[in-house]
């Protein structure tokens, strides 16, 4: 697909994840690159990739020129550049509420469970598999617990997570939903959340988003 946008994406990134929902959201024609985030150590750190992005992480979204970092950033870059549909609600009030949602995962539940720390513990602390499995599942309940009491206690709480329209909020819930279920996390006590979750899925933007649906989708263990 020839287009000027390039998102270089992991099929499996949570962050890359929420990015390719934004750009669906909008309509936009984008270009993947995909950045094999495990095979023969990461092709995030080969020389042309951190040249690219020094931190050395997906996702990294190419605009013409413009070389965009960190998934908050661009969602919110692209939500900018194309106002329509508004992934944010107009009141300063109501746009605090949404991103704090987003930011209960965005920054609390997803940074403390990625791929990088995933791989510490195994070298730092000798973890095993399963150790390494209680850890994220106990980062992603606690984190789930506060996400589901804000949504439960709050009138601006919709068919998603801010209202009736899909936004900045739901963008972020929708792949750590994906990573809950993958590390086998008990979801019954999340009614909103799930709730919110079957919203999404009924959309293509995000349907056509999820990571099996991705031009480099491998099998669980790749």
């Amino acid at each position: 697909m020839s287009s000027d946008l390039v998102l270089y994406s992991y099929w499996r990134s949570s962050a890359a994840f929420r990015v390719r929902i934004a750009l669906n959201l909008k309509g936009l024609s984008y270009e993947t690159r995909a950045v094999h985030l495990v095979r023969e150590g990461g092709e995030q750190h080969s020389p042309a990739y951190v040249a690219l992005n020094p931190q050395q992480l997906v996702p990294t979204l190419v605009d013409g020129d413009r070389v965009l970092t960190q998934s908050m950033a661009i969602v919110e870059y692209l939500n900018e550049t194309h106002p329509l549909p508004p992934l944010l609600p107009k009141d300063p009030a109501a746009r605090a509420r949404a991103r704090a949602l987003a930011q209960v995962v965005g920054c609390d539940i997803h940074p403390i469970g990625n791929l990088r720390v995933f791989q510490e513990l195994g070298k730092q602390f000798g973890a095993s598999d399963e150790q390494k499995a209680v850890w994220m599942r106990h980062w992603i309940v606690t984190g789930f617990q506060a996400l589901e009491a804000m949504l439960a206690n709050s009138k601006d709480t919709g068919r998603y997570c801010h209202g009736d329209s899909p936004g900045l909020a739901d963008i972020y819930l929708v792949p750590q939903v994906y990573n809950a279920r993958r590390w086998k996390v008990p979801l019954d006590d999340f009614s909103n959340i799930l709730r919110i979750d079957a919203a999404c899925a009924t959309l293509q933007a995000f349907r056509d988003a999820m990571p099996e649906q991705q031009p480099d989708a491998q099998t669980p263990s790749s």
